[in-house]
């Protein structure tokens, strides 16, 4: 699942939660850029409440020409908000990284049944949205050839983008 289509099952809430996190220059670099690419400017985004400032910004963010956006706004948050889940299950793989969660090369794919006991902690101590977007963005990353967890994000109702299950 690509980045704009995990923002396309995400409640406004959530969405508020991500734009929140945001430092100043990611946020004001992503109003920027959505707004560049609809030929706004910059004085129309700001003369916008918050909130609708992040209505906009969730629905532009959604949309598949902007998936580059979506997806470095996704990865900051993933990143910086919930970088323990990142390390978690990086961890508990035995995949190398940077202490951060940032991958240089994956190794392949262990065994189906190592991945799921390495996302049944992650659906148990975190947020179940930033789990579904960790690992959806996971394996799209170039380097990931998972097919296997792909596989288990289709079957895992729990890991499915369904808006009002993702409350929790």
């Amino acid at each position: 699942m690509k980045a704009y289509e995990i923002l396309q099952g995400l409640p406004e809430e959530a969405a508020a939660e991500i734009f929140h996190y945001l430092d100043r220059p990611a946020y004001r670099a992503c109003l920027q850029v959505l707004g560049t690419r609809r030929k706004l400017r910059p004085i129309v985004l700001e003369r916008k409440t918050r909130v609708e400032r992040h209505a906009w910004m969730h629905s532009e963010l959604a949309r598949k020409g902007n998936d580059d956006a979506a997806t470095e706004v996704l990865q900051t948050w993933l990143l910086g908000a919930h970088q323990q889940l990142v390390c978690n299950f990086l961890e508990s793989l035995g995949v190398e990284h940077d202490g951060r969660g940032l991958l240089e090369t994956l190794p392949s794919e262990p065994p189906r049944d190592r991945l799921v006991e390495a996302i049944e902690p992650l659906l148990e101590n975190q947020s179940r949205f930033a789990v579904i977007a960790y690992l959806n963005l996971f394996c799209e990353m170039d380097i990931a050839d998972w097919p296997t967890l792909k596989q288990i994000l289709q079957e895992d109702s729990r890991l499915c983008l369904a808006p009002q299950r993702l409350a929790s």
